[in-house]
């Protein structure tokens, strides 16, 4: 990738706004998809948009005289407890962001950090986890778990835009980027300034993150640290407890001092890589550590689960089961590291206990209960002899009989993805 010069990057507005680089920039948003931002309009109706307004557009940005619209405050639900703000942008700023995005990509990718796997081109969150354990097998077997409190909502302006200028020289686009970050956030109907933070939810933010804490990067290369980081998540690698809880001290007055960021003490500790978690994944203590998922993130997955066959309650065993592939096959996409395979096993027995419970209860009756078991080859007697046993849905879900009458091999002619066959199948072909 070419570096580009700060003499270069005086005109860089020109290039934002060339109809190549927008084109590419709006098939991405239109391929992204998402929702509609403060004025209504769907990612659908931009193109005709464009075609009206796109010249006035074009000249209030050459001229650095665009203002960005306020972003839609939307809150989810955070993994454990809690909620996260996102901040979604009309279509027409992620348009813009989007096309600033690219430019500015290239001028600051060759910068950044072997160590930073976050928001980068040809990085992932996996490559972190696998270097990750690299680490602890040589035997730096404590981490610094770090974890940045509110750290969207709390990045300086000032510190930032002093970053982003020591590689930009063109002040129109300067003076985008701080206005995307200062734009206010509509909630409820009125908008409230923002004098901190970068909005999550624009193309922009990951970029603008990862220049941010660069400087971090740069502070721990420098000090010889072995360390990953994917975001806001940052993770060193030290031998000893002693030596570790000397980095935490001194890495949070760095961050705190320095890059005015606070350190989340509830989340953030010293401790064995096995005992913590990082990015989804955890591993065992053997001198050669294997990957295995975190306990919090085989939570998450009945959570999402339970929750799309509690909103899909009366639809038919086929269709619920179309509904939780995409889910479980993402999932699995991403846990394919995993060395350890008994939770894998464990989840599909667990599956399949909910999906009986689902049948068992739209049943309902005691005689279509017992007629149902009887199709699936179980004797009249002990179907009516299950049947009216007294106990509840969950209990008979798991029980012989509801295990005899669908066993695997009926999810798996249904199309239930078995986590544990899939995963087999991926790391034979890695």
């Amino acid at each position: 990738m070419r570096d580009v010069s700060r003499q270069e990057s005086s005109q860089l507005m020109e290039a934002v706004v060339a109809r190549e680089n927008m084109l590419l920039a709006l098939k991405r948003v239109e391929s992204n998809k998402g929702a509609a931002g403060v004025d209504g309009m769907p990612v659908a109706g931009l193109r005709s948009y464009l075609r009206v307004h796109w010249p006035q557009v074009k000249e209030a940005l050459l001229t650095g005289d665009y203002k960005p619209s306020p972003v839609r405050r939307v809150e989810i639900p955070k993994p454990g407890k809690g909620t996260r703000q996102l901040g979604i942008p009309t279509v027409l700023d992620r348009l813009i962001q989007q096309a600033l995005h690219q430019v500015l990509q290239p001028i600051f990718e060759p910068q950044f950090s072997e160590h930073n796997f976050g928001f980068r081109p040809g990085r992932s969150a996996l490559q972190a986890v696998e270097l990750a354990q690299t680490y602890v097998a040589a035997g730096r077997r404590f981490v610094v778990d770090i974890d940045l409190e509110k750290f969207f909502d709390r990045v300086n302006h000032d510190m930032l835009m002093a970053r982003v200028a020591r590689r930009v020289a063109d002040k129109r686009v300067l003076k985008l980027v701080r206005r995307y970050l200062q734009a206010g956030v509509m909630a409820e109907g009125l908008v409230s300034a923002r004098t901190e933070g970068t909005p999550q939810g624009g193309p922009l933010s990951p970029l603008l993150s990862n220049i941010l804490l660069d400087d971090l990067d740069k502070e721990l290369e420098q000090r010889g640290h072995r360390f990953c980081r994917y975001a806001d998540d940052c993770n060193i690698y030290v031998q000893t407890q002693r030596s570790g809880e000397r980095v935490m001290e001194s890495v949070t007055h760095f961050l705190e001092q320095r890059l005015k960021l606070k350190v989340n003490p509830e989340k953030s500790a010293v401790g064995r890589p096995w005992q913590r978690k990082f990015l989804g994944y955890s591993m065992t203590q053997d001198k050669a550590p294997r990957l295995k998922v975190a306990p919090e993130s085989v939570k998450r997955l009945k959570s999402k689960v339970k929750e799309k066959l509690r909103r899909g309650r009366g639809q038919s065993l086929r269709k619920a089961i179309a509904e939780l592939a995409p889910l479980l096959r993402g999932w699995l996409n991403y846990f394919r590291l995993a060395q350890v395979r008994g939770v894998f096993e464990d989840l599909d027995k667990w599956l399949r206990h909910r999906l009986r419970c689902l049948l068992w209860r739209q049943w309902k009756r005691t005689a279509t209960r017992a007629r149902n078991l009887m199709r699936r080859g179980l004797d009249r007697k002990r179907a009516w002899a299950s049947v009216t046993n007294g106990r509840g849905p969950w209990w008979n879900a798991g029980a012989s009989h509801m295990n005899q009458a669908y066993p695997k091999r009926f999810f798996d002619g249904m199309g239930l993805v078995s986590l544990l066959d899939q995963l087999r199948r991926l790391q034979l072909t890695a």
